[in-house]
C-alpha cells in the first residue's frame, strides 16, 4: 500500500476506536437507542466505508457509487458514526441522534441522512432491496456493487431466505451480504438456556447456492481479505459470516442481551469511555 490517502490497519483501528466513542456518547446523550448491535458492527462498517466502497462523501447520490444497506436498521447509530467520520456530515451532528428534528433518526432514513441508501428498520427487508439494486446494476450495465448487512436475529425472518433463494437464482455476483453474527438477540431466549438466533448459517447459505466466507468480524485483515475474495467470485452471491461480539469494546456490555438497547448512565459512560481509550487508544 503506497497511497498515503488510503488508511492502513493502524489507522482503521484508530477510526474504529473513535466510532465506538461516538456511539456511546450519542446514545448516552439521546437517552435512547440500541447499544450492543452497533458496537459489534464497527470494524465491518469502518472497513466498508474507508477501504471497500467506491463512494464520494461530497456527492452522496453519485450514480455509479457502490450501495450499502444496513438491514439491521436499529444499529443506525453505528452507520451514522462511520458516515460522520468519513466526512458525510460533521461529527458534532451525531449528538442530535434520535432528536425529533434530527437527520439522525433511530432508524436510517434515506430521504434525510446523506449517505444512506435505504430506509430500514423493519427487519428482514434489506436483502431483498439489495437484490433489486444488484439487478438494476446488471440491467443498466453498471459496475457498482451492493453490500447488505443483516443481523443474526433478523435472519429468523422468512423474507431473508426468500431473498437468499432469488439472489442465487439470478447469480448475483455483484451482491455481498454481511452477517453480523454476534449470536445474541434482544431477549436472550433463555428457555431453559440461551439459544443462538440462528445456528450453522454457513451451511444454510451454502445450501441456497451462495459463496460463503467465515471470518473474525473484528479483524481488519480478515475483513479486507474477505472483500477481496468476494470480488473474485463469479456466478453466485457471497455472504461474509462475521463472528462478532455484541457490545464489543465495553466489557460490562459484551455478550449480554440486556445491553441490546440499554442506555448507559453517567457512571457507565465514564467507565465505557475510559475503557475504550485504554483498550484501543
Amino acid at each position: 500500500m503506497n497511497d498515503p490517502s488510503i488508511p492502513g490497519i493502524p489507522q482503521l483501528i484508530e477510526i474504529a476506536r473513535s466510532v465506538r466513542i461516538d456511539i456511546v456518547q450519542a446514545i448516552h446523550h439521546a437517552k435512547g437507542g440500541h447499544f450492543g448491535g452497533p458496537l459489534s458492527a464497527v470494524e465491518l462498517l469502518v472497513a466498508l466505508y474507508f477501504r471497500e466502497l467506491n463512494i464520494d462523501p461530497v456527492h452522496p447520490q453519485w450514480e455509479d457509487r457502490d450501495r450499502f444497506i444496513l438491514s439491521k436498521g436499529h444499529s443506525a447509530i453505528a452507520l451514522y458514526a462511520v458516515l460522520a467520520e468519513r466526512g458525510y456530515f460533521p461529527v458534532e451532528e451525531l449528538m442530535t441522534f434520535d432528536a425529533i428534528d434530527s437527520r439522525m433518526q433511530g432508524h436510517p432514513d434515506m430521504k434525510q441522512t446523506p449517505g444512506v441508501d435505504m430506509s430500514s428498520g423493519s427487519l428482514g427487508q434489506g436483502l431483498s432491496a439489495g437484490i433489486g439494486m444488484a439487478l438494476g446494476a446488471r440491467v443498466l450495465g453498471k459496475s457498482f456493487r451492493t453490500y447488505v448487512m443483516i443481523g443474526d436475529g433478523e435472519s429468523q425472518e422468512g423474507q431473508i431466505w426468500e431473498a437468499a433463494f432469488i439472489a442465487s437464482r439470478y447469480q448475483l455476483d455483484n451482491l455481498v451480504a454481511i452477517l453480523d453474527y454476534n449470536k445474541v438477540q434482544q431477549f436472550g431466549w433463555q428457555y431453559p438456556e440461551p439459544l443462538l438466533p440462528i445456528d450453522h448459517p454457513e451451511e444454510k447459505f451454502a445450501a441456497f447456492g451462495w459463496h460463503v466466507i467465515e471470518i473474525d468480524g473484528h479483524d481488519f485483515n480478515a475483513i479486507l481479505n474477505a472483500f477481496d475474495q468476494a470480488k473474485m467470485v463469479k456466478g453466485k452471491p457471497t455472504i461474509i459470516i462475521a463472528h462478532t461480539v455484541k457490545g464489543k469494546g465495553v466489557s460490562f456490555a459484551e455478550g449480554k442481551y440486556q445491553w441490546h438497547a440499554k442506555v448507559p448512565n453517567d457512571e457507565e459512560l465514564t467507565l465505557a469511555l475510559a475503557e475504550l481509550v485504554r483498550r484501543e487508544g
